[in-house]
């Protein structure tokens, strides 16, 4: 049941959690629906396959040291070192991260969101990070968002980060789970019900008598998964659980108590009886196209992975070993783990749970993405996957016809044993997961960096490339359409993952080179021929990862132009970064009347988005295409310029805000 109720930022109205970690960290602007806020970020977080280009785009700001509370860089994607690309990327990230004052967490380490809400995360703070599931942080009560590149980079130098002040969607839970019933399931549900664009502008926040039901592992994936509903964040109370798994972890000192308060009023409630959910499972290719595991009963599957960062937790592995002990996985299945974390590797480990896993015949990873961005793992042609991943859309996998389906670590078990998608209800009794008192951990995982880094010297590997610039906005644009697309556009699709792409993460001429690839290999080509022009998309664009390279590489080929009927958040924030104006139909029924090669005049255009203009003038073929532009005046002044570090010559830190507590 969902139900609207009055906006949450009205003058006096009692506060939501989410209302109070934003007016903690508010420097400027003014909460109220559709303005823009800034907020000050505490804690920045960047991984490899987005940190390289963070790194040197801090660099080029000249700013000595990171300005932030604290900074980790990871390297937790492309850990798999097929040649020297990837290895001198880890080394300049290491040498980058003592330079400017930031933490390593070397490969082997595990998943940034894993390591962060174990290491470093702590309630009631701000967590920005160049991947899109660092809404993960929600899970201990942080305000925690995934942002581009660049956007961390600026909030590392000291930046506030600015976005449009969301509306917050109360999520009241009430129950518990059944047996064999887990949080993906939850979010999954979630997804079934609202879609991949449900929660676009929104923060999810959670809360009712429900919530104390839920384990850290459960809020860590809703949380993760939330952006893939389109979710800003997605905020859980921090309270006896989280005290108590932060106690688990040597932090104790860490917890704070937050929650919303008494009466608090959001913009929207939903109410979820957890005693209702039952196994669900995401199939091919989004993550929103949700059935039961018992209506997909017949779906043969040849790999099953679990692990990831949705699912690699001590609890995931755990009810999975338990799931498949003394049992053998169906000769059809390859069965693969993938921890989160070496922490979490290290307890399963000493607490019995690796040795029936290798004895059903699992094969163990390291602890880090591996096949959910496509870095190894890729499924064998015209086979079904089913993975715990947050992720199904079309390729990102490896496979150019893959069928990915998503689940549970309990649904993932089931079907591992019997070799197609199985209802984890059909094994008898549910095990309880054992805790151990303490997680184990060492602090030399963790490369601290000096206290003054100005004689580090920040080693490069041939493949890295300086960083393009970028013309500023011309008055005028005459352009080519040279590409249309559907609904759904992930920036797997824009930009591919894999380590057939990703090793050139850091080297913008060449990974140009496999921009629109999957969906049209002439792409680069024609645009690089053109020298300038438009792609015209469909709704929810740029959906998925956060990876800015969808836009940087675009632009380097020309695009000046993405005109569709919507965006998501970070893809279309990104774009904005770059110098790529994004704009949206008036009427979506136009985007049936473009087609690849119409020419499109945008007359004035430099002029209308700096004089404030929400209406842009496109002409093709003598006739009028009404589009919007939906953008701040900041948003403006950086498309005018070509981009927002054309404007980042002079950045002076904001002042600090105050706790929440």
């Amino acid at each position: 049941m969902t139900r609207t109720g009055g906006p949450w930022y009205t003058t006096h109205m009692k506060g939501t959690l989410t209302e109070r970690l934003i007016r903690a960290h508010l420097v400027g602007g003014e909460i109220g629906r559709g303005g823009e806020i800034a907020l000050r970020i505490d804690q920045t977080l960047t991984q490899d396959a987005t940190g390289t280009m963070t790194y040197l785009e801090f660099e080029s700001m000249g700013i000595p040291r990171v300005r932030t509370g604290l900074s980790v860089s990871y390297v937790d994607h492309n850990i798999i070192q097929t040649d020297f690309r990837n290895a001198d990327d880890h080394r300049f990230l290491q040498s980058a991260a003592a330079r400017f004052g930031a933490v390593f967490s070397p490969p082997g380490n595990g998943i940034s969101h894993h390591v962060h809400r174990e290491r470093f995360g702590r309630p009631g703070l701000t967590l920005l990070g160049s991947d899109s599931h660092t809404t993960t942080g929600g899970c201990i009560g942080m305000l925690a968002m995934g942002a581009g590149g660049l956007e961390v980079a600026m909030a590392m130098s000291g930046e506030p980060y600015r976005l449009l002040t969301p509306e917050v969607w109360g999520i009241r839970v009430t129950g518990t789970l059944p047996a064999w019933v887990s949080g993906k399931d939850l979010i999954l549900e979630l997804l079934r019900r609202f879609s991949a664009k449900g929660a676009t502008g929104r923060v999810l926040e959670f809360f009712g008598p429900g919530v104390a039901a839920l384990d850290l592992p459960a809020r860590a994936t809703i949380a993760n998964m939330s952006v893939d509903m389109g979710a800003t964040a997605c905020v859980f109370p921090s309270d006896r659980v989280t005290r108590d798994w932060l106690g688990l972890n040597g932090r104790r000192d860490a917890w704070v108590e937050l929650a919303a308060e008494d009466g608090a009023r959001y913009d929207t409630v939903t109410e979820i009886d957890l005693g209702s959910l039952v196994p669900m499972v995401a199939f091919p290719s989004n993550p929103d196209n949700v059935k039961t595991a018992e209506e997909l009963a017949d779906v043969p599957v040849h790999q099953v992975v679990i692990g990831s960062s949705t699912n690699g937790d001590y609890r995931d592995l755990m009810i999975a070993s338990l799931a498949v002990a003394g049992r053998m996985r169906h000769p059809e299945v390859s069965f693969e783990i993938n921890p989160g974390s070496r922490q979490t590797l290290r307890a399963v480990t000493e607490m019995g749970g690796l040795a029936p896993l290798v004895e059903a015949g699992a094969r163990i990873h390291e602890a880090g993405c591996l096949g959910c961005i496509g870095m190894g793992q890729a499924p064998a042609t015209g086979t079904n996957s089913l993975r715990t991943f947050p992720r199904n859309y079309k390729g990102r996998s490896g496979t150019a016809d893959d069928a990915v389906y998503l689940c549970s670590p309990e649904t993932a078990a089931a079907s591992a044993l019997r070799g197609r998608i199985t209802d984890p209800r059909t094994l008898g009794k549910c095990p309880q997961v054992p805790w151990p008192k303490r997680f184990a951990w060492r602090t030399e995982w963790f490369v601290q960096p000096p206290s003054d880094g100005s004689r580090v010297e920040i080693r490069r590997g041939p493949n890295i490339q300086p960083f393009p610039t970028f013309a500023a906005l011309e008055d005028d644009l005459e352009l080519e359409v040279l590409l249309v697309v559907g609904d759904n556009i992930s920036t797997d699709r824009i930009m591919p993952a894999g380590n057939r792409v990703l090793p050139y993460r850091s080297n913008i001429p060449a990974i140009s080179g496999f921009v629109f690839d999957q969906v049209d290999p002439e792409f680069p080509k024609r645009a690089k021929e053109r020298g300038s022009g438009m792609v015209v998309g469909g709704e929810n664009y740029g959906q998925g990862s956060s990876r800015e390279h969808a836009a940087i590489a675009p632009r380097f080929l020309g695009v000046r132009v993405k005109l569709v009927k919507g965006f998501a958040r970070i893809h279309k924030a990104n774009l904005v970064n770059f110098g790529i104006v994004p704009l949206v139909f008036a009427d979506p029924a136009d985007w049936a009347t473009l087609h690849q090669g119409d020419i499109v005049r945008f007359p004035g255009i430099r002029r209308a988005i700096i004089d404030g203009a929400a209406e842009i003038v496109a002409v093709t073929g003598g006739r009028r295409i009404r589009t919007r532009l939906d953008a701040s005046a900041r948003d403006r002044a950086i498309l005018a310029a070509g981009g927002l570090l054309n404007l980042a010559s002079h950045i002076q830190p904001v002042a600090r805000a105050s706790s929440p507590t």
